[in-house]
């Protein structure tokens, strides 16, 4: 009986590999070591890392560097509890990462992307690649050079052959998706000037939005986290020359500062905004919102309309993308953080459709110029396709 368990439980193990076969690969880590000598390093002070996986036939000049996330880090303290952790180093980093989704290698399950050269750049400063200090405090030793860090690792790629794109996107997820849009424009200027560069964040459309408490919190979050890491200097100065710089640390506002194409994938009711920006733990202190943060089925009548109005406050600033043909929008109605990273929702039978598309196919449709995409989804829970899952967020740490 025991042996035919085991049998059993080892077939399992068996698809369970072959599967992920299917749909993905392991890539390793490579260190960018000689961004040492520019100071461009983790929060640690240990080097920059990313995950490489080259392209091949058509796509050996296409590109697709994608921006890890993790949220931030706002004063000496915060940044204190990452800096030995994956988010502040790279001596804790994996050595192979899976990559499926935007960054899969196989036809059937990234059809326009899958044979590109394909990179996720690691994230370990805390300020979504934008800090810039020098001095380091000798008590805490903490580095804050998230920009350098961008710079070294665009160099190191450049080099090995991105300097040569004819297709290029920049994409990230969560701070990783705040990162692309701060940096869109960067990237499109490191790249030939004749290539087709477009940026693609997904679920980095944090938004300024008061709290349940009447607190705007992710108001005053940001801007210490662009004081503590001096990332004025590398937020668009038509931002920061009008308004204060931790407001332009929020997509609504330096969005129509962005003159590259850009294609916004988030949800409405994204999960890791709910629990951290609409119902963060200091504003609800008796923690009635906790079953609610974790499962939108559970939330009272009354807490599902304060859900509902934070999906208008959502549409009402994403409504700066406007409807260009070179800007695009996916916004459905699931309750998901970050979803082109995974193939059960960027390409499958069952993923997300808005308008009977995937987010693949938007994404591949807009970027080739096959087709415009600007949809924005009817409210919770509306929508059958959606898969509604449980929020862990243990990816994306709270604030």
């Amino acid at each position: 009986m025991e042996s035919g368990r085991m049998i059993h439980w080892l077939n399992l193990v068996a698809c369970v590999l072959l599967l992920l076969k299917a749909e993905g690969s392991l890539v390793p880590l490579t260190l960018v070591e000689n961004a040492l000598s520019k100071g461009a390093v983790c929060l640690d002070g240990s080097p920059p890392a990313y995950h490489f996986d080259k392209g091949a036939g058509e796509g050996v000049n296409n590109w697709i560097v994608h921006m890890e996330g993790g949220g931030w880090c706002k004063d000496a303290d915060d940044c204190l509890g990452r800096k030995d952790t994956r988010l502040g180093s790279s001596n804790q980093m994996v050595e192979d990462l899976y990559f499926s989704g935007i960054l899969g290698n196989e036809r059937e399950y990234n059809p326009d992307f899958y044979n590109w050269n394909r990179v996720k750049i690691r994230y370990c400063d805390g300020s979504s690649f934008t800090g810039d200090v020098e001095e380091v405090d000798p008590t805490n030793k903490l580095y804050f050079r998230g920009a350098r860090i961008f710079s070294a690792v665009m160099d190191d790629l450049l080099a090995k052959g991105m300097d040569k794109a004819e297709n290029a996107i920049l994409s990230g997820c969560s701070a990783g998706g705040l990162t692309t849009i701060l940096h869109c424009d960067n990237f499109k200027s490191l790249l030939p000037s004749g290539a087709n560069v477009k940026c693609v964040p997904d679920a980095g459309f944090f938004i300024n939005v008061e709290d349940i408490s009447g607190t705007r919190f992710i108001e005053d979050y940001y801007s210490k986290v662009v004081s503590t890491h001096g990332s004025t200097k590398n937020l668009p100065s038509s931002c920061t020359s009008k308004l204060s710089p931790g407001l332009c640390f929020f997509p609504e506002y330096v969005l129509s500062h962005i003159s590259t194409p850009i294609f916004i994938v988030n949800s409405a009711y994204d999960s890791w905004q709910i629990r951290n920006i609409l119902a963060p733990g200091a504003a609800d202190p008796s923690d009635s919102w906790h079953s609610c943060k974790l499962d939108l089925s559970k939330c009272s009548h009354d807490q599902l309309s304060i859900v509902q109005g934070f999906k208008k406050e959502f549409e009402k600033a994403v409504s700066v993308v406007g409807d260009s043909s070179s800007r695009g929008m996916f916004i459905d109605s699931c309750f998901d953080h970050c979803q082109t990273e995974s193939q059960e929702t960027w390409f499958k039978s069952d993923s997300p459709h808005l308008a009977n598309t995937t987010i693949a196919k938007a994404v591949g449709d807009w970027f080739y110029g096959r087709g415009s995409f600007d949809q924005i989804d009817c409210n919770y829970p509306c929508n059958p396709t959606c898969q509604n899952l449980v929020s862990d967020l243990k990816d994306h740490p709270g604030i």
